[in-house]
């Protein structure tokens, strides 16, 4: 379809980037769960509408079984909002989001319309047979997809039966049933008297339920928002509400009054609409099967849509979308329509063709505040603390006057949020932004943009354009996943959007496939040994985070873990783990499937075999590794051996463990992303090169500090800058030879025929994972005892050769030409005698002969001297027959302090056994 689109001539320049952009709004199949429909649910003519509420407020002096303190309510209806998120029907209002404020107060933000049926209600209009018809057909769809999924409206009434521009019906505040917990976890009743089904004013409410002793109301069931539907099509019928004029009271009484009536619905239209005369039997079964006093007898929404009255309603609903780019195995863009476009796009609203979540994002950047609103509208009132006080208070404590009131708890106003400032900041982004061109290798920004992609990485996040600029980019090329695979590595190297670094995380560590379809044919449910373990460790990890923190939180966490122990029957678990874990949960906590994925391609890329029952081999040789990556580069030399003035020891200093490296036990999640989004674009030693970073900004402290406070520094890391880590990590990781870190264990050896020739650490391409083919050139297994011997890093002969090569651009490392005057970027010391140098050495390789190259003082002889002064920078690399001959002699070095010495593993036989060693003309 691409490639079609490309090959024709458009019109204007315009059309074509409006053409290719229509991918994203195209009609697609979900492979996974059948659904047709939109790729985005678009802004469009939606407003973001924002609701507040409290939650009931817990003892102060009560904990929980395990000792701790309850979890709040509100992080409890917190946790419970998420899937809430999830519901995508075009029949509903989408969620957005949930901001928890002081005093237990939550703010609630979803897609909003203006216009309703109370609206039109209370303007007096009389709708014909026909709307009603309709209007009960897509309320009837919209309520059957919340009951198949075990969900309940409870709060059905006019005012929250929403119309759009188009006409068609959205259902709003369906939610607020669940994640209250039914009324569990507030202090005020769920839902409107006048539209409570019989069963649930029969039962009432209950106090002193859940937590803090809430408000539960009972009875409230799906059939009951079929009562609740009934009243509402009555009243449109009837021009007006029923018993709005009337007292709570006497609304309750009357409708328990009704069970007295044998037909309620013919007794309420000849009392509320008399004067209608075309009100068709159709009409009337549909009402009298919602008006059915004994709730068993009452139709459910699936079974009123079976009725042939809705086959002659035209239905106006779009169909349902699906945003989950892992869904299925096959194409995501089967029977791709392309809509009409117009002939330019300077007079279309482009923002309103963006995401409501993209909407609500950069809202939110462009200065949005959501207290800020409520309080200019009034819903947010604040009350001097005096006027709060008791008017007596007893020595029992009990209290009197200044009664609370409850019509603060929940206010039903929802507050419309204008965005017009974001409007305002996004007029002079030029149209071509909203629509990039994914075969066009250069997007690139203009003016003040273009300033903000040179600064810091957290006001880059913080900037409107930019962002906008780069979520839309970034969308399109996970969209294109994984056909782009290699752009999107490009882009996430500049800056991953925080709003899409969930997926394009899952993207760069190759998530692909139906996820969903393997995790859940993992079995979560039979107990295992390692239950109890994780049921110690989750309520601990990253408790201040209030997502994580929450009850569904902790379940997910379970489930996670538990198929990951499950799914890797040779691997064990570790304490650590559920911390590895907690990044990838915050960011796709409704989709458990997908942080799962991310989870088991990041453990064997990053910590192959250090979940093993007996690993102690792999700490070793990760710590040995470790101490040899600080060599290479002079400005991060910090050698374990200069820290023993302090009294670390070797097994605790290791430089840092391999738990902070890669588990965030100790950084909160903010920062672990922000180092992450480097930490996955680099190779398995990436987190060798951010140990030496961090230690380079610890490394005064360390020196001065005893060994007891530098566990405790370990232990906690509150000072240290992401920032200058991440940018002094991939100095030193792209400057460092990739073979000086190679760990046998780190990555599993690859077949010949699906090798692919990886760039060049040093070229500044650090997208590499995986290691080179077997040619044998490469690093051999050497013992750790002795590797322990020696100080400095080995390099393989296949590195070597690469450095000996003179530069190329670094734009592109694999296919750059060479600078003029380039010169090889490795510098090489052959330390055999100078017999066997003559007999064949590496081209360009110089000769000091390791008998000759120190002074009895332990000075380099002025030879030695001389050529190292070429070094500028270069690595220096010993050759000799015998690895034990160079080793001493790069030790030497290193104690000279000449920065990014290695030695040639196996000596110069690798590279006379391939057959690259230069003999020189004999001399006439």
């Amino acid at each position: 379809m691409s490639e079609n689109l490309l090959n024709e001539t458009p019109a204007t320049p315009v059309l074509k980037t409006r053409l290719l952009c229509l991918c994203c709004y195209c009609t697609i199949v979900c492979a996974a769960c059948g659904s047709t429909g939109s790729r985005m649910l678009a802004l469009g003519g939606a407003r973001l509408g924002v609701s507040t509420f409290f939650a009931s407020t817990l003892p102060h002096d009560v904990c929980g079984s395990n000792g701790l303190p309850l979890t709040p309510n509100s992080i409890r209806i917190l946790g419970r909002f998420q899937v809430l998120r999830t519901l995508s029907n075009p029949g509903l209002c989408q969620y957005l989001d949930i901001v928890r404020s002081k005093h237990e107060r939550l703010i609630v933000v979803a897609e909003h319309y203006d216009s309703s049926v109370e609206s039109s209600l209370e303007q007096g209009v009389h709708h014909g047979v026909q709307e009603v018809l309709r209007v009960a057909q897509q309320v009837l769809q919209a309520l059957e997809f919340l009951h198949s999924r075990g969900f309940v409206h409870a709060v059905l009434a006019p005012r929250n039966i929403l119309i759009t521009p188009s006409g068609h019906v959205k259902l709003a505040k369906f939610g607020l049933h669940y994640m209250t917990g039914g009324g569990a976890d507030v202090d005020f009743p769920i839902g409107y008297p006048a539209y409570l089904a019989p069963e649930v004013v029969a039962q009432g409410v209950r106090h002193g339920v859940g937590n803090a002793g809430g408000i539960a109301v009972y009875g409230v069931s799906p059939k009951s928002d079929l009562w609740a539907l009934g009243l509402v099509l009555l009243e449109m019928l009837a021009g007006r509400q029923i018993w709005k004029e009337s007292s709570v009271v006497k609304t309750l009484t009357d409708i328990l009054k009704l069970g007295k009536q044998t037909d309620i619905s013919s007794s309420l239209l000849a009392q509320f609409c008399s004067n209608r005369k075309d009100i068709s039997d159709d009409i009337l079964q549909i009402l009298r099967s919602c008006l059915v006093y004994s709730p068993t007898q009452r139709a459910m929404a699936a079974e009123l849509l079976q009725r042939g009255v809705f086959e002659e309603v035209p239905s106006t609903l779009h169909p349902t979308y699906c945003s989950d780019f892992w869904s299925a195995d096959g194409l995501r863009c089967a029977n791709l329509e392309l809509t009409t476009c117009p002939e330019s796009v300077e007079d279309a609203d482009l923002l309103a063709e963006r995401s409501l979540d993209e909407v609500y994002h950069l809202w939110g950047l462009a200065g949005g505040d959501l207290e800020r609103e409520l309080v200019s509208h009034g819903i947010i009132c604040c009350k001097p603390a005096v006027c709060t006080l008791p008017n007596l208070v007893l020595e029992a404590g009990e209290v009197y006057g200044q009664a609370r009131d409850r019509s603060w708890l929940l206010n039903d106003t929802t507050v419309t949020l204008s965005i017009s400032q974001l409007r305002t900041r996004l007029q002079d982004v030029p149209g071509e932004v909203f629509f990039p061109l994914l075969e066009e290798e250069d997007v690139s920004l203009e003016g003040t943009a273009m300033e903000t992609a040179r600064l810091p990485l957290v006001i880059r996040e913080r900037d409107t354009e930019y962002q906008l600029f780069r979520l839309v980019l970034l969308r399109r090329l996970l969209q294109a996943y994984p056909y782009k695979c290699e752009r999107l590595w490009k882009e996430a190297r500049v800056d991953i959007p925080p709003l899409l670094r969930g997926h394009i995380w899952a993207a760069l560590l190759g998530v692909k496939g139906n996820i969903h379809r393997r995790y859940e044919a993992i079995d979560k449910d039979t107990p295992i040994q390692t239950d109890r373990q994780i049921e110690v460790d989750v309520p601990r990890c990253h408790q201040y985070n209030e997502l994580l923190s929450s009850p569904e939180g902790h379940t997910k966490f379970k489930h996670i873990l538990k198929a990951w122990v499950v799914s890797h029957p040779q691997l064990v678990y570790w304490q650590g783990l559920d911390s590895l874990c907690a990044p990838f949960l915050f960011l796709n906590f409704n989709n458990e499937a997908l942080a799962y994925a991310c989870m088991s391609a990041f453990v064997p890329k990053y910590l192959r075999d250090f979940f093993l029952k007996d690993n102690s081999h792999v700490i070793q040789a990760d710590r040995l590794s470790r101490s040899r990556a600080q060599q290479p580069s002079e400005p991060y030399k910090v050698h374990p051996r200069s820290l023993r003035h302090s009294m670390v020891s070797d097994h605790v200093y290791t430089p840092i463990n391999w738990e902070m490296l890669c588990v965030p036990d100790v950084f909160p999640l903010h920062k672990i992303f922000h180092l992450w989004d480097t930490l996955l674009l680099g190779n398995h030693s990436f987190p060798l090169s951010v140990g030496v970073a961090i230690l380079q900004q610890l490394r005064a402290r360390l020196l001065a500090s005893a060994f007891n406070d530098c566990i405790l520094l370990f232990s906690d890391l509150p000072e240290v800058d992401i920032e200058r880590c991440v940018r002094d990590s991939t100095s030193l990781f792209c400057c460092t030879p990739r073979s000086a870190t190679f760990r046998q264990h780190a990555c599993p050896p690859r077949s010949p025929q699906n090798s692919v020739r990886s760039p060049s650490y040093i070229s500044g391409t650090y997208a590499n994972s995986k290691e080179p083919e077997n040619n044998g050139l490469g690093r051999d297994t050497v013992p750790i005892s002795e590797l322990k011997m020696e100080i400095c890093p080995r390099i393989s002969a296949e590195e070597l050769l690469e450095l000996c090569e003179p530069a190329r651009s670094r734009s592109e490392p694999s296919e750059g030409r060479r600078s003029r005057g380039a010169r090889p970027r490795a510098l090489v010391l052959d330390v055999r005698s100078a017999d066997e140098f003559s007999r064949g050495h590496l081209s360009g390789s110089i000769n000091i002969p390791a008998g000759t190259a120190l002074t009895p003082g332990g000075a380099l002889c002025p030879a030695a001297s001389n050529s190292l002064a070429q070094q500028r920078g270069r690595v220096i690399v010993l050759v000799g027959n015998a690895s034990r001959t160079a080793a001493t002699v790069a030790a030497h070095l290193q104690r000279l302090h000449y920065p990014k010495v290695c030695i040639l593993d196996g000596g110069i036989s690798k590279i006379k056994e391939a057959g690259l060693l230069t003999v020189p003309s004999p001399q006439i």
